[in-house]
């Protein structure tokens, strides 16, 4: 099955399955059934982070989880973002993403990175100073595994002797690629090699990593091929009223907050500097939109294009707001995926 890209405006999920106070078991049988939600709905795919020993992410075993929303949906896709492949051996990944791929029937759009924060890395043995190889060579090892056959790779970290493949994966020649990147090059580099893009941060700064997609896009590909994924990530809540909204979101991104500087405060690191401490500063860096769906649809839209972005990434559920008030949001954003069909 080879994959195509939508020709228009799409709108998917983004998730960190951050500590929301309760049960874990509890929390991944809600997020489940909001990937059932958001299935029925018409959203195009759920992508999960994965993060180590924080409570910024529960999802520390994305594959196993994303394995569960792909038994319970039909047509969500369904991946990580990002796979670290710093941390695993390559070889177990290509296990990993032919497993998934052939479980969903082919729903597996994948994302691939080194990780953000050093110190996850760290708790298993690996210095950030070892990070950029492994990731560049695991990332070659991918590539080739690929293609199917006997894999023999030598590298500095890793060395692969005449290893038969015998799984693949369901899409050929390979499901979608993803990065995460806030960064021109890194955007060209995804352009280059045919790989989406997720971004977030105000729209206007977006818009100059696009433009270096799209830049670099153009010496790629032929005028025929399908346009990749520029994805631009925004959280989301949507109330009966303003005031309502801002009621749920305010202690859901307070918590969320906690969750995110865990590891940065245990281990006196210092975050990062463009990071909002407050709902108030989020909405106004744009990570966060709130209000009722008026409100919101136009400023989503509005985001979008000034942000040259083809692709929604819709984080419905963070810190400890309710599973229904993520519902009533991906309802309301339903409105704008019919407005768009």
């Amino acid at each position: 099955m080879r994959h195509t890209f939508p020709s228009k405006l799409t709108i998917g999920i983004f998730d960190h399955l951050d500590d929301d106070g309760r049960d874990i078991a509890q929390q991944y049988s809600d997020r489940l059934t909001l990937a059932e939600t958001c299935d029925r709905l018409g959203f195009y795919a759920y992508h999960l982070a994965e993060h180590h020993c924080t409570p910024h992410g529960r999802g520390a075993s994305s594959n196993l989880f994303l394995s569960s929303v792909a038994q319970r949906t039909r047509q969500l896709r369904v991946g990580p973002l990002v796979m670290l492949l710093s941390l695993c051996h390559p070889l177990r990944a290509f296990e990993e993403i032919c497993t998934l791929d052939q479980l969903s029937g082919g729903r597996l759009e994948l994302g691939i990175g080194r990780g953000s924060l050093p110190i996850e890395l760290s708790y298993f043995g690996i210095g950030a100073d070892a990070v950029p190889e492994r990731y560049f060579e695991a990332c070659e090892i991918l590539m080739k595994a690929m293609k199917g056959g006997t894999l023999s790779y030598r590298g500095y970290h890793f060395e692969l002797n005449n290893v038969p493949l015998t799984l693949r994966p369901h899409q050929r020649p390979h499901p979608p690629t993803w990065i995460a990147t806030n960064r021109p090059e890194s955007a060209a580099w995804a352009a280059a090699n045919g790989a989406s893009i997720a971004c977030q941060g105000p729209a206007s700064v977006v818009r100059k990593i696009t433009d270096a997609f799209r830049s670099e896009r153009v010496h790629n590909t032929g005028a025929d091929d399908p346009v990749p994924f520029l994805g631009l990530l925004r959280m989301v809540v949507v109330g009966r009223s303003a005031a309502h909204a801002h009621s749920l979101a305010a202690p859901a991104y307070g918590r969320w907050i906690k969750n995110f500087k865990f590891l940065y405060d245990l281990n006196s690191i210092a975050v990062p500097p463009n990071l909002p401490l407050t709902l108030d500063a989020a909405i106004e860096s744009e990570l966060c939109v709130v209000g009722t769906a008026a409100l919101v649809r136009r400023a989503l839209l509005e985001q979008l294009e000034e942000a040259g972005a083809n692709y929604l990434l819709c984080q419905l559920a963070f810190g400890d707001l309710p599973l229904e008030a993520s519902q009533y949001t991906a309802l309301a954003i339903q409105s704008v995926l019919m407005d768009l069909s």
